[in-house]
């Protein structure tokens, strides 16, 4: 019985010369490793637009700037993870320029920051998927705990059946976000070159109204930058490239830095 459950959760054994064949290519590898970052744009804008709605809608007029500011940021950080890939393209990403060049406690700071930052990116991501989902189906609130949970659950199961299968699972709802993405964009553009009308907001009380300080703007600048979840998934995993796993690690965070910055 644990055998047979074994098998169907984690799949059969393999010999490890079959390792090298289990690497990825750049379009599988982008729907595995940039997931987590490129789904972070279904929350990170609401965030910037939560905070500015504080001080009234007068002040969404900075979402725009700030969204230019985080996009810079993504270019920098992206650009320095370039450079680790080809300076390192042993992988290990932030955990191996800190261990080699500052020495193994500022490494194993740098590992153990990384795990907080995936934990919560799962945490995040899931339960703004589960908010998703309950506000199209709203009689499946009461029920967002456990749909949080399974949707954990079966990241988990999927991810213990190896690189090339979990890519094959997450390439399909990946590329299709993208796809409702940029449809959504597209449908956004159209309608802002015919000149459509924009809609009315309702008047808002100016007691419940908070003062637009520089300290809320950078509450907002804060709150977007969970856009950049993610970006350093590529250069933790080089080595799971087909060769030669430096250039397509490095084309693949191309490819990721420019969708997110571009949403």
């Amino acid at each position: 019985m644990i055998t047979a459950l074994k098998r169907l959760f984690v799949g059969t054994p393999m010999a490890t010369a079959q390792a090298k064949h289990e690497r990825l290519a750049k379009i599988p590898a982008l729907a595995i490793f940039c997931s987590d970052a490129i789904s972070s744009v279904a929350y990170g804008p609401e965030e910037i637009r939560i905070f500015l709605a504080l001080a009234g809608t007068a002040a969404l007029s900075l979402s725009v700037p700030i969204a230019v500011a985080i996009t810079f940021l993504i270019a920098v950080v992206s650009t320095s993870y370039w450079q680790t890939i080809h300076a390192y393209p042993g992988g290990g990403g932030a955990y191996t320029v800190a261990r080699e060049n500052l020495g193994t406690l500022p490494g194993l700071m740098a590992g153990a920051s990384l795990l907080v930052g995936y934990v919560v990116t799962v945490a995040v991501s899931v339960a703004a998927g589960v908010a998703a989902i309950t506000s199209a189906f709203p009689s499946l609130y009461p029920v967002r705990v456990w749909l949080g949970v399974l949707c954990v659950t079966f990241l988990a199961v999927v991810n213990l059946r190896g690189l090339r299968e979990t890519a094959r699972i997450f390439a399909v709802p990946t590329y299709w976000f993208i796809a409702g993405i940029c449809l959504v964009m597209g449908a956004g553009l159209v309608h802002l070159g015919r000149g459509d009308p924009v809609p009315d907001f309702p008047p808002v009380d100016p007691s419940n109204l908070a003062p637009l300080t520089t300290l809320l703007v950078l509450r907002a600048f804060s709150s977007g930058c969970t856009a950049m979840t993610g970006i350093e998934a590529v250069a933790n995993c080089v080595q799971a490239f087909k060769p030669p796993e430096a250039k397509n690690a490095g084309i693949t965070l191309v490819w990721m830095a420019s969708i997110l910055g571009s949403w």
